[in-house]
């Protein structure tokens, strides 16, 4: 269920547990264990109280620290982390980059999701993704079903370049930006020209169907790998946060794996 080397990027990450005033930890289990027990539910898209009983610790324990792993931000760390690492190995190509949605069902109703054009008005939410040019997921976000792709461009590409912060050492400037006719905006335009990015954005009513999968099939390919995580779609999760982190862990996931085979 863990690939291997996983838990040894994760493990510096995790929070150490909170001691009691009596002495001892909130919990007995090996946090590597819980680590686990986590990825479990998010391949699986079982409920935190179907956890099987093979990890040995209860669900109420596993979906505790899950909820503190969250609220510090542990997810979206690790995934950073990971894109660091492939970016050692020099197998980040930003020559260009590739943004794009796909639509999730909200079986339950929550926060960012609202009715969904494409699926007769039922609540809904949409998975952002911005990749590389070979497709590994450098960004990820979440927005109502109801809220217009073009709204996303700015906040996903503002977070790849606060990401990748060159006062923290690292620098990962994308060359150009690839997307449908969903983000064909006249100051959406502008906007990535004032920041040096080139725009292969498709314009409406002027280029043909058959052009705009040229470069942009990747994105379709990385919808489908976190799509295979079942704990993402449909979506269950209520808390918007939690929904993230799921969807934060599934982005490193993937990447991992990409790294593991392009290096062994």
């Amino acid at each position: 269920m863990v690939p291997d080397g996983l838990w040894e990027i994760a493990r510096h990450l995790i929070p150490p547990s909170r001691v009691r005033p009596q002495g001892g930890g909130t919990q007995a289990t090996p946090d590597e264990t819980l680590f686990a027990a986590i990825i479990y539910v998010l391949v699986s898209g079982c409920s935190w109280r179907a956890l099987p009983p093979c990890f040995g610790v209860s669900k109420s324990t596993v979906h505790r620290c899950f909820m503190i792993w969250s609220r510090a931000g542990v997810w979206g760390q690790f995934h950073e982390a990971v894109v660091h690492r492939l970016d050692d190995a020099g197998l980040i190509d930003v020559c260009r980059v590739v943004l794009d949605s796909a639509h999730v069902r909200a079986k339950k109703g929550a926060p960012h999701t609202g009715p969904s054009p494409v699926d007769r008005g039922k609540p809904g939410s949409k998975m952002h993704i911005l990749s590389d040019a070979n497709g590994l997921p450098l960004v990820v976000g979440i927005f109502a079903a109801n809220v217009h792709d073009s709204l996303a461009l700015k906040p996903v590409v503002v977070g790849h370049q606060t990401r990748h912060d060159p006062h923290r050492g690292r620098y990962i400037k994308p060359l150009r930006l690839h997307a449908d006719k969903a983000y064909d905006v006249p100051h959406l335009r502008k906007w990535l020209w004032g920041k040096h990015i080139g725009v292969r954005i498709a314009r409406k009513g002027i280029e043909p169907s058959e052009w705009l999968g040229r470069r942009r099939w990747v994105i379709e390919r990385t919808m489908s790998w976190l799509s295979g995580y079942h704990c993402l779609s449909p979506r269950y999760e209520r808390q918007p946060s939690s929904y993230m982190a799921f969807l934060g862990l599934a982005a490193a996931l993937c990447c991992y794996k990409r790294l593991v085979r392009l290096t062994t």
